[in-house]
C-alpha cells in the first residue's frame, strides 16, 4: 500500500485545516490509519489514529480539536484540525498498520510522505 498525504499549508492561529491521506494498493477496510507530526528539532509524535470500525485514539494535545474520518469510496482518510495553534506547526505524516494499537505506538507498515502545516500567531 502507498499513502499520499496532502492538504498542508500556512494558516493563522485559530484557523482550521483538513489534511488528506489517500491510499493506493489496498483499501482501508480492516486497516488502521494514523497521523504523526514532527516539528523541527523534535521527535516525531503520534497525533491520532482510526481503525476500520471507527475506533479512534488521539494524543492529549489534540483531543477536542482534531478529528480523523474516512471516506471509503475515495479510499481516503482525513485529519480535520480546528483551533490550530502555533505549537501545531510541523510536518504531518500519515501511516498505516493492521491494528489501531500498532499505529498508536508507531509500529506501522507504511508511511506516507509529509505535508507541512505552519500556524502563525
Amino acid at each position: 500500500v502507498q499513502l499520499q498525504a496532502s492538504g498542508g499549508g500556512l494558516v493563522q492561529a485559530g484557523d482550521s485545516l483538513r489534511l488528506s491521506c489517500a491510499a493506493s494498493g489496498r483499501t482501508f477496510s480492516n486497516y488502521a490509519t494514523g497521523w504523526f507530526r514532527q516539528a523541527p528539532g523534535k521527535e516525531r509524535e503520534f497525533v491520532g489514529a482510526r481503525d476500520w470500525s471507527g475506533l479512534t485514539n488521539y494524543a492529549d494535545s489534540v483531543k477536542g480539536r482534531f478529528t480523523i474520518s474516512r471516506d471509503g469510496a475515495k479510499n481516503t482518510v482525513y485529519l480535520q484540525m480546528n483551533s490550530l495553534k502555533p505549537d501545531d506547526t510541523a510536518t504531518y505524516y500519515c501511516a498505516g498498520a493492521r491494528l489501531l494499537r500498532l499505529v498508536v505506538v508507531g509500529n506501522v507498515d507504511t508511511w506516507g510522505q509529509g505535508t507541512q502545516v505552519t500556524v502563525s500567531s
